[in-house]
């Protein structure tokens, strides 16, 4: 019923106010895109698992990004109509791309766990993408090698050998150019056969260059059959690779000592409270479910404010995220893990 006292100015802003706080007192919605169908389902279903673990009370809105580009779109436009805070995930170049221009037109900034792709933003200022990555850039593994390797190697006999592929040469040839760059000239250089029962003949030409330590640009089976060759030979040698050492094996384990530059295992640097809390709600913290967690602190943190502003920095459940001025990380996630009775253990970059 009405009083018939006229509403004052004092009482329309106080009005607006309690509006206002209302508003804000609602709980953010959050997008979550991720290939839900098709081969790649189990991992789209990790950073799911992830992201909803780290929500809290936001309201969700999920939707399939079948790994595509129409998949994409069809998720932008959702989370538009839904009028979604930020979006987190996307593991597909395919599907991002055809999601950032929907999204980012309507202003809704996107955290990718998963995307590695450089363009993404390299071109930021000219697409105007509103994308933050907390996955490594395509190059970054490279960078780490020759950032790494150069310095830990510059007083040791090494060699640089690939298996020819379009992985192994490019990160072979990265390396051995920034080691000519230091100065620095390997004393054997090859490409090599993959996936033979022994290296014997490699090994060999190997140990008559007087390698000590070789960097295979290859994938993980063929340094296990290469280290194991070596040691029957009596050769002492130091085997490096990429985070391709991290795949399954063929049985023949990695040796002691060999080197992988690559990620760490997110489980062993998360936040000790953040994996209790997993396994309490029986999710295994495997793949990219700990970055989707962290992608979703980034998301919630962004969503706070309004309009949402992704911080530059934020502690999350695998350590403190640090975004550059085009969205990428800061500091390289790479780093020197060291084979130690069948587990790979960090080691402290010199």
């Amino acid at each position: 019923m009405a009083s018939g006292k006229p509403i004052t100015g004092g009482a329309i802003a106080a009005a607006l106010l309690l509006g206002a706080s209302a508003a804000l007192a609602e709980p953010a919605r959050i997008g979550i895109a991720a290939p839900l169908s098709g081969p790649t389902e189990r991992l789209g279903r990790q950073l799911v698992a992830g992201a909803q673990a780290a929500a809290g009370d936001a309201a969700l809105t999920i939707a399939d990004d079948r790994c595509e580009a129409e998949g994409g779109a069809e998720a932008a436009r959702r989370f538009v109509e839904d009028k979604v805070a930020v979006v987190v995930g996307f593991l597909c170049t395919e599907a991002i791309e055809a999601a950032l221009p929907i999204l980012s037109e309507a202003g809704i900034p996107t955290i990718t766990p998963g995307v590695r792709t450089g363009a993404l933003t390299d071109h930021r200022d000219r697409t105007g993408w509103l994308i933050w990555r907390l996955a490594p850039r395509a190059d970054a593994e490279a960078e780490a090698v020759t950032d790494l390797l150069v310095r830990a190697w510059r007083d040791v006999p090494f060699a640089i050998v690939d298996d020819g592929t379009i992985y192994g040469r490019e990160l072979a040839e990265a390396f051995r150019a920034a080691a000519e760059l230091a100065g620095l000239k390997p004393v054997f250089v090859d490409t090599f056969r993959p996936q033979m029962d022994n290296q014997v003949g490699l090994v060999g030409r190997l140990r008559r260059a007087g390698a000590t330590h070789v960097f295979v640009g290859g994938d993980r089976d063929d340094v296990a059959v290469m280290s194991r060759d070596a040691h029957a030979m009596g050769a002492a040698m130091t085997f490096a690779g990429g985070e391709a050492l991290r795949a399954a094996g063929n049985g023949i384990p990695l040796a002691d000592g060999t080197l992988m530059i690559g990620l760490p295992e997110w489980a062993d640097i998360a936040d000790p409270k953040v994996l209790e809390a997993l396994e309490a709600a029986e999710i295994r913290p495997e793949g990219y479910v700990l970055p989707a967690y962290a992608a979703m602190q980034v998301a919630l943190a962004a969503a706070a404010q309004l309009p949402p502003h992704v911080p530059d920095h934020l502690d999350t459940a695998i350590g403190t995220v640090t975004f550059d001025a085009k969205g990428d990380l800061a500091k390289n996630p790479y780093g020197v893990f060291q084979v130690a009775a069948g587990r790979f253990e960090a080691v402290e970059a010199k």
